[in-house]
């Protein structure tokens, strides 16, 4: 009597579309397993009273004609609002009847309780009929029909007989319950449709509020963004004006009404600036860079504008370094010196008295991966619990006093967490009432150099007793080539300069060189194909030759080599790696060959 879920889904136009005979295959296939359970169940009662045998084959009838219903059904699925609507109900009232057929056998079965069982199973299949169709009673009414068929040959076979009236009293009770049964679920489905559109309309009116909400936001964040850029224009020139009128001859009173212009123009700058920032972390436009950041290079542009405030107010500014501080990572040196110099800024502005602390921990997290803190702590007022909670709230500061005395947006602390945010970091607060207050900003960075670097030593090119060579230098690039030159110039040495490979066999032809230093990739003619040229015969087969490429890999040292090299040297030019080459160019091909596996190693 019912179907399944797979085709529930393909019914989701049925649903909507249009005929009784669409609604009530949507609602037995819904409920298409049940069928077997009822099918045993009615199977069991039928064994007490036609015995076995009839039972199980009455149950195998009905199963058979079940699967080929429900078979009908799914192919009927997404055809029957195309025409097929009065097949369905046809199908359906047919296979009925072999339901119908079981409170037959026990009505006319010779067990005592087979009557009682044929009325139960007949009001049963009532209500599994119109339970199912309860949205569409018309078919309903046309399917149950062999119901009302086997009740017809029933109160025929008790025509005369006393159980005639109290049978015939059943079907309008039976009825009743029928029509309290669709009438009590079709109200309900009728209040359950009317939340789920009320709740539809519901969701629908909340996503409209946030899609307004969202563009309101979206508009504010695009105003601020365009108006920050339109007056940070004309307050360039305001200042730059200011500050090319304060080089000229005033009166006292006019240089004071000049500081008070360029104080008061640095100010708005100040919070264009920030409006500018918070925008740009709005919007996700914020650009961050990955660098190489000296640490010591960022230790001095972090401290070096406060040290002299500081000093200024009667401060006492203090910077310690502690754990395992690496001399390179890579980071952005312009967001972080932002945040930082935010929180020193803080800490110098609502410090009267006292000392003002810079702190950078560093832990080592990986072989090249490091955690730092850098806290900043003041001897200031402090910052009561309750009021760290809107610490980092946009246009928020603690004391609404301290926006008249020393100005502020209220934007720098929410814009100093977010950037430390999009770092992968975070600012934390430790504060203490009429003690201080420590701001620490926490981030990780990838380590480039743990340890300074050495200065270099100074390579000398000179060879033994200060001879000069002469060094033809094959080079397609003007700059590699020039300071190539330039280096072996320097040391004394001569050099012949050629742009590619042809043009150095042309001159390898007419002049003996002591060393030939050959780049690989060159127009015209590479550098090994040239090698093999040189090598073949002329004044230079014997020379030493190097050959220059900016690929590492070992093939290629291994197919210069074989083109007649005697060094292979990578770029960008090692020249510790060519002054050693040089000191061997006396001894020929062969000592240099010797050298080559240090040479290479050395150029790597």
């Amino acid at each position: 009597m019912v179907g399944s879920e797979d085709i529930g889904k393909s019914l989701e136009g049925a649903r909507s579309g249009t005929g009784e005979a669409a609604q009530a295959l949507t609602a037995i296939l819904q409920t298409q397993y049940l069928r077997y359970l009822i099918i045993a169940s009615w199977a069991v009662g039928l064994c007490g009273t036609v015995g076995p045998v009839p039972a199980v084959l009455w149950f195998a009838a009905t199963v058979a004609a079940g699967s080929v219903r429900g078979v009908f059904e799914r192919r009927m699925a997404g055809r029957v609002d195309a025409g097929w609507g009065l097949i369905f109900p046809a199908v359906a009232t047919v296979t009925t009847a072999a339901w119908a057929s079981a409170p037959l056998m026990a009505w006319f079965s010779d067990a005592s309780f087979g009557q009682a069982l044929a009325v139960a199973l007949l009001i049963s299949g009532y209500v599994l009929v119109f339970s199912q169709l309860r949205s569409s009673p018309k078919q309903a009414i046309v399917i149950s029909s062999p119901y009302s068929v086997v009740a017809v040959i029933i109160l025929c076979s008790l025509w005369g007989r006393p159980e005639f009236v109290p049978f015939l009293s059943i079907m309008p009770f039976t009825a009743a319950g029928l029509f309290v049964l669709v009438t009590m679920t079709m109200l309900r489905e009728e209040r359950i449709k009317a939340f789920q559109e009320h709740q539809a309309h519901l969701i629908e009116e909340l996503q409209g509020a946030r899609d307004k909400a969202d563009a309101a936001n979206q508009a504010k964040s695009n105003f601020l963004g365009v108006i920050s850029h339109e007056l940070r224009t004309p307050m360039n020139g305001v200042l730059g004006a200011a500050q090319l009128l304060q080089s000229t001859r005033l009166e006292s009173t006019q240089r004071e009404y000049l500081s008070i212009i360029r104080n008061s123009g640095d100010n708005l700058l100040h919070l264009l600036n920030d409006i500018l920032d918070m925008t740009k972390i709005e919007a996700g436009k914020m650009t961050f860079e990955v660098i190489d950041v000296s640490i010591e290079d960022l230790h001095r542009r972090v401290i070096g504008p406060f040290e002299a405030q500081a000093e200024a107010k009667g401060l006492q500014f203090v910077s310690t370094f502690d754990g395992e501080v690496p001399s390179v990572v890579k980071g952005d040196p312009l967001r972080v010196c932002q945040v930082i110099q935010n929180l020193l800024s803080n800490a110098v502005k609502f410090t009267e008295a006292g000392t003002i602390h810079y702190h950078v921990l560093a832990r080592r997290v990986a072989d090249r991966r490091v955690a730092f803190d850098f806290s900043v702590t003041d001897s200031g007022s402090g910052i009561a619990p309750e009021d760290l909670q809107r610490l980092f709230q946009p246009f928020t500061q603690v004391d609404a006093s301290s926006t008249r005395r020393f100005g502020g947006t209220g934007l720098g602390l929410t814009i100093a967490r977010r950037m430390a945010n999009i770092m992968g970091g975070d600012i934390r607060v430790e504060s203490t009432v009429g003690q201080g207050s420590t701001f620490v900003l926490s981030v990780e960075a990838d380590v480039v150099e743990w340890q300074p670097m050495q200065e270099a030593e100074a390579i000398h090119a000179e060879v033994g007793e200060g001879d000069s060579l002469s060094v033809l230098v094959v080079e397609d690039h003007p700059v590699n080539r020039m300071i190539l030159e330039a280096w072996l110039g320097s040391a004394g040495h001569t050099t012949v300069s050629a742009e590619d490979g042809q043009i150095a066999v042309n001159a390898a032809t007419s002049q003996v060189f002591d060393l030939i230093i050959m780049d690989v990739n060159m127009p015209v003619m590479d550098g090994l194909s040239a090698t093999r040229l040189i090598r073949s015969a002329g004044v230079n087969a014997d020379t030493p030759i190097a050959v220059l490429s900016a690929s590492a890999r070992h093939e290629d040292h291994e197919a210069g080599l074989d083109a007649g090299a005697d060094a292979y040297l990578n770029k960008p030019i090692d020249f510790a790696a060519l002054a050693q080459l040089m000191q061997k160019v006396r001894g020929g091909r062969t000592a240099i060959k010797g050298g080559a596996e240090s040479l290479q190693s050395a150029a790597a």
